[in-house]
């Protein structure tokens, strides 16, 4: 586990807490469109094939008071959403003071698409992969072709994905399978928001406002980024800022 932060004490912190990639390389837009607005710590998961949920829970809060950090809001990609409510739940001495799910979900919306992928994963052959991730960086790279820092955040994406890297997202999508956050959302009073793109077949975004609304007692609503993706932190990044900071500056706990 690696921690992050930019920013000068005294703004509000809002730390990252990365999806089945593990890492912050796919973060780099909005790190710089909250520059200046918040202070923004960042994660890069282990590549481990044993942790459960809890552990990275507990490496998170670690990492964090060891910083100096205490409080702060949770901003949880995709897979990261299931490590969030361990945290949000159990933190003893860090101070969540509220959840954003950017394409993060409670119960994971297709069950079926995700044991799939637990049987193709480890079936795939890295070099298939990297083919796959090149492509996707060329496309990348001519969409970001006026930011040169996010073609080199897209670059140091592909040369993280190793062997080890595909074993333990294999091992996340696992524990996304076998995890029901139902009991540890009902127990929650911290504000609880919901971002998304529109166009994101990973998690479908009808499914997941229903469950926050049956299960998530802080749940205050959800917003869309139209001309985003499942990664609408890094597709919608100027938009995704102005719909964090909102949130930041305008939430209260319920009580």
């Amino acid at each position: 586990m690696r921690l992050r932060v930019h920013g000068p004490p005294g703004l509000p912190l809002v730390l990252y807490l990365p999806g089945i990639h593990g890492d912050w390389t796919l973060v780099g837009g909005l790190r710089d469109a909250l520059a200046g607005r918040v202070r923004f710590a960042e994660f890069t998961y282990p590549r481990t094939t044993d942790w459960s949920l809890g552990d990275y829970a507990c490496a998170i809060e670690s990492l964090l008071l060891q910083a100096g950090e205490v409080e702060g809001w949770v901003l949880a990609e995709s897979f990261g959403s299931q490590v969030a409510w361990p945290f949000c739940a159990h933190s003893l001495r860090f101070q969540p003071r509220g959840l954003i799910l950017a394409g993060g979900f409670g119960r994971y919306p297709m069950p079926t698409l995700a044991r799939l992928g637990l049987q193709v994963g480890p079936r795939l052959p890295l070099c298939w992969l990297l083919d796959l991730l090149r492509v996707y960086g060329w496309v990348a790279r001519w969409r970001f072709r006026g930011a040169p820092a996010r073609r080199d955040d897209i670059r140091e994406f592909i040369a993280r994905r190793t062997s080890a890297d595909r074993d333990a997202a294999v091992h996340r999508l696992r524990l996304i399978v076998t995890n029901d956050p139902a009991p540890l959302a009902g127990g929650l009073v911290l504000p609880v928001h919901y971002l998304t793109g529109f166009l994101d077949p990973v998690v479908p975004w009808p499914w997941v406002p229903g469950w926050l609304r049956k299960h998530c007692r802080g749940f205050r609503g959800w917003r869309m980024i139209w001309g985003a993706d499942h990664n609408v932190l890094g597709s919608g990044s100027k938009a995704s800022a102005d719909v964090i900071l909102g949130w930041v500056r305008g939430s209260v706990l319920v009580t």
